[in-house]
Protein backbone atom coordinates (compact mmCIF):
# COMPACT_ATOMS: atom_id res chain seq x y z
CA UNK A 1 0.00 0.00 0.00
CA UNK A 2 1.45 3.40 -0.90
CA UNK A 3 1.53 6.10 1.73
CA UNK A 4 1.66 9.79 1.08
CA UNK A 5 4.31 11.87 2.91
CA UNK A 6 1.83 12.56 5.73
CA UNK A 7 1.23 8.81 6.31
CA UNK A 8 -2.19 8.51 4.65
CA UNK A 9 -3.04 6.23 1.76
CA UNK A 10 -2.81 7.89 -1.61
CA UNK A 11 -5.94 8.74 -3.58
CA UNK A 12 -5.02 6.05 -6.11
CA UNK A 13 -5.12 3.39 -3.36
CA UNK A 14 -8.43 4.71 -1.98
CA UNK A 15 -10.01 4.46 -5.43
CA UNK A 16 -8.95 0.80 -5.66
CA UNK A 17 -11.31 -0.25 -2.84
CA UNK A 18 -15.00 -0.63 -3.65
CA UNK A 19 -17.98 -1.10 -1.35
CA UNK A 20 -21.05 -2.97 -2.53
CA UNK A 21 -24.35 -3.04 -0.68
CA UNK A 22 -25.93 -6.27 -1.89
CA UNK A 23 -29.39 -6.80 -0.43
CA UNK A 24 -28.48 -4.79 2.68
CA UNK A 25 -25.15 -6.56 3.30
CA UNK A 26 -21.97 -4.55 2.69
CA UNK A 27 -19.08 -6.21 0.87
CA UNK A 28 -15.68 -4.55 0.51
CA UNK A 29 -13.38 -5.61 -2.28
CA UNK A 30 -11.07 -4.19 -4.91
CA UNK A 31 -11.56 -3.04 -8.49
CA UNK A 32 -9.02 -5.66 -9.50
CA UNK A 33 -11.21 -8.40 -8.06
CA UNK A 34 -14.39 -7.04 -9.61
CA UNK A 35 -12.72 -6.70 -13.00
CA UNK A 36 -11.50 -10.31 -13.29
CA UNK A 37 -14.20 -10.62 -15.97
CA UNK A 38 -13.99 -7.38 -17.93
CA UNK A 39 -17.43 -7.83 -19.50
CA UNK A 40 -19.18 -8.40 -16.19
CA UNK A 41 -21.71 -6.08 -14.59
CA UNK A 42 -19.38 -5.67 -11.59
CA UNK A 43 -16.46 -4.51 -13.71
CA UNK A 44 -18.65 -2.06 -15.59
CA UNK A 45 -20.09 -0.80 -12.30
CA UNK A 46 -16.76 0.36 -10.87
CA UNK A 47 -15.39 2.00 -14.02
CA UNK A 48 -14.79 5.76 -13.95
CA UNK A 49 -17.12 6.31 -16.90
CA UNK A 50 -19.72 3.68 -16.10
CA UNK A 51 -22.89 3.65 -18.17
CA UNK A 52 -24.80 1.90 -15.37
CA UNK A 53 -25.52 4.90 -13.15
CA UNK A 54 -26.03 2.82 -10.00
CA UNK A 55 -27.21 4.51 -6.81
CA UNK A 56 -25.05 4.52 -3.68
CA UNK A 57 -26.07 4.24 -0.05
CA UNK A 58 -25.13 6.75 2.69
CA UNK A 59 -21.69 5.08 3.06
CA UNK A 60 -20.89 5.31 -0.64
CA UNK A 61 -21.52 1.62 -1.36
CA UNK A 62 -23.09 0.72 -4.68
CA UNK A 63 -26.65 -0.50 -4.12
CA UNK A 64 -27.45 -3.85 -5.73
CA UNK A 65 -30.84 -5.42 -5.11
CA UNK A 66 -29.77 -9.08 -5.05
CA UNK A 67 -29.42 -11.88 -2.51
CA UNK A 68 -26.21 -11.43 -0.46
CA UNK A 69 -26.02 -15.15 0.38
CA UNK A 70 -25.68 -16.09 -3.28
CA UNK A 71 -23.43 -13.11 -4.02
CA UNK A 72 -20.79 -14.18 -1.48
CA UNK A 73 -19.60 -17.28 -3.46
CA UNK A 74 -19.60 -15.17 -6.65
CA UNK A 75 -17.30 -12.59 -5.04
CA UNK A 76 -15.06 -15.30 -3.58
CA UNK A 77 -14.80 -16.91 -7.02
CA UNK A 78 -13.60 -13.57 -8.42
CA UNK A 79 -11.10 -13.27 -5.56
CA UNK A 80 -9.36 -16.63 -5.94
CA UNK A 81 -10.76 -18.38 -9.01
CA UNK A 82 -12.29 -21.30 -7.12
CA UNK A 83 -15.94 -22.04 -6.50
CA UNK A 84 -16.54 -22.99 -2.89
CA UNK A 85 -20.12 -23.64 -1.80
CA UNK A 86 -21.54 -24.60 1.58
CA UNK A 87 -23.43 -27.90 1.63
CA UNK A 88 -26.80 -26.16 1.81
CA UNK A 89 -26.01 -23.61 -0.93
CA UNK A 90 -28.04 -24.13 -4.10
CA UNK A 91 -25.87 -24.25 -7.20
CA UNK A 92 -28.85 -22.96 -9.18
CA UNK A 93 -29.07 -19.92 -6.89
CA UNK A 94 -25.40 -19.09 -7.42
CA UNK A 95 -25.83 -19.68 -11.17
CA UNK A 96 -28.67 -17.16 -11.19
CA UNK A 97 -26.35 -14.57 -9.63
CA UNK A 98 -23.45 -15.43 -11.95
CA UNK A 99 -25.78 -14.92 -14.90
CA UNK A 100 -27.06 -11.62 -13.50
CA UNK A 101 -23.48 -10.34 -13.05
CA UNK A 102 -22.45 -11.89 -16.40
CA UNK A 103 -19.39 -13.74 -15.09
CA UNK A 104 -18.89 -16.10 -18.01
CA UNK A 105 -16.33 -18.56 -16.58
CA UNK A 106 -18.36 -18.98 -13.40
CA UNK A 107 -21.51 -19.57 -15.45
CA UNK A 108 -19.75 -22.34 -17.41
CA UNK A 109 -18.38 -23.90 -14.22
CA UNK A 110 -21.76 -23.92 -12.46
CA UNK A 111 -23.61 -25.32 -15.46
CA UNK A 112 -21.05 -28.13 -15.69
CA UNK A 113 -21.35 -28.89 -11.95
CA UNK A 114 -25.14 -28.98 -12.19
CA UNK A 115 -24.98 -31.21 -15.27
CA UNK A 116 -22.61 -33.64 -13.55
CA UNK A 117 -24.69 -33.65 -10.37
CA UNK A 118 -27.89 -34.35 -12.29
CA UNK A 119 -26.29 -37.06 -14.44
CA UNK A 120 -24.92 -38.87 -11.39
CA UNK A 121 -28.35 -38.96 -9.76
CA UNK A 122 -29.92 -40.23 -13.00
CA UNK A 123 -27.30 -42.91 -13.55
CA UNK A 124 -28.19 -44.79 -10.39
CA UNK A 125 -29.56 -48.10 -11.56
CA UNK A 126 -31.82 -50.59 -9.90
CA UNK A 127 -30.89 -52.93 -7.07
CA UNK A 128 -31.65 -56.62 -7.45
CA UNK A 129 -31.83 -58.73 -4.31
CA UNK A 130 -31.59 -62.50 -4.05
CA UNK A 131 -32.12 -64.77 -1.06
CA UNK A 132 -30.49 -68.21 -0.90
CA UNK A 133 -31.45 -70.85 1.60
CA UNK A 134 -28.50 -72.93 2.73
CA UNK A 135 -27.22 -75.15 5.51
CA UNK A 136 -24.57 -73.83 7.87
CA UNK A 137 -21.90 -76.05 6.29
CA UNK A 138 -22.69 -74.57 2.83
CA UNK A 139 -22.60 -70.97 3.98
CA UNK A 140 -18.86 -70.33 3.59
CA UNK A 141 -18.85 -71.81 0.11
CA UNK A 142 -21.87 -69.74 -0.95
CA UNK A 143 -20.36 -66.43 0.20
CA UNK A 144 -16.88 -67.14 -1.17
CA UNK A 145 -18.15 -68.08 -4.63
CA UNK A 146 -20.41 -65.07 -5.20
CA UNK A 147 -19.68 -63.63 -8.64
CA UNK A 148 -18.37 -60.10 -9.22
CA UNK A 149 -20.83 -57.36 -8.53
CA UNK A 150 -22.85 -59.30 -5.95
CA UNK A 151 -22.62 -57.93 -2.45
CA UNK A 152 -23.44 -59.75 0.78
CA UNK A 153 -26.28 -57.92 2.56
CA UNK A 154 -27.71 -60.00 5.40
CA UNK A 155 -27.66 -63.45 6.98
CA UNK A 156 -30.85 -64.68 8.65
CA UNK A 157 -30.92 -67.78 10.84
CA UNK A 158 -34.19 -69.54 10.09
CA UNK A 159 -33.59 -72.37 12.51
CA UNK A 160 -33.15 -76.08 12.08
CA UNK A 161 -35.81 -77.82 10.02
CA UNK A 162 -33.85 -80.82 8.81
CA UNK A 163 -31.96 -83.50 10.60
CA UNK A 164 -29.14 -85.20 8.76
CA UNK A 165 -28.01 -88.34 10.45
CA UNK A 166 -27.61 -87.71 14.15
CA UNK A 167 -26.89 -83.96 13.84
CA UNK A 168 -29.13 -80.92 13.54
CA UNK A 169 -27.98 -78.42 10.91
CA UNK A 170 -29.00 -74.79 11.10
CA UNK A 171 -30.65 -73.26 8.06
CA UNK A 172 -29.91 -69.74 6.87
CA UNK A 173 -31.21 -67.27 4.36
CA UNK A 174 -28.33 -65.41 2.75
CA UNK A 175 -29.42 -62.11 1.16
CA UNK A 176 -27.21 -60.62 -1.58
CA UNK A 177 -27.68 -57.62 -3.85
CA UNK A 178 -26.33 -56.20 -7.05
CA UNK A 179 -26.78 -52.80 -8.72
CA UNK A 180 -27.54 -52.80 -12.41
CA UNK A 181 -26.98 -49.52 -14.28
CA UNK A 182 -30.02 -47.92 -15.78
CA UNK A 183 -30.13 -48.56 -19.50
CA UNK A 184 -30.50 -45.64 -21.89
CA UNK A 185 -33.00 -47.53 -24.02
CA UNK A 186 -36.39 -46.59 -22.66
CA UNK A 187 -38.91 -48.70 -24.51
Amino acid sequence: MSLSPNGNTTSMERKEWIKLNVGGHTFTTTKTTLCKDEKSFLCRLCQEESDLGSDKDENGAYLIDRDPNYFSPVLNYLRHGKLVLDKNMSEEGVLEEAEFYNITELIKLLKERIRLRDNVSKSVGKHVYRAFQCHEDELTHLVSTMSDGWKFEQLINIGSQYQYGNEDHAEFLCVVSREYPQSDTAG
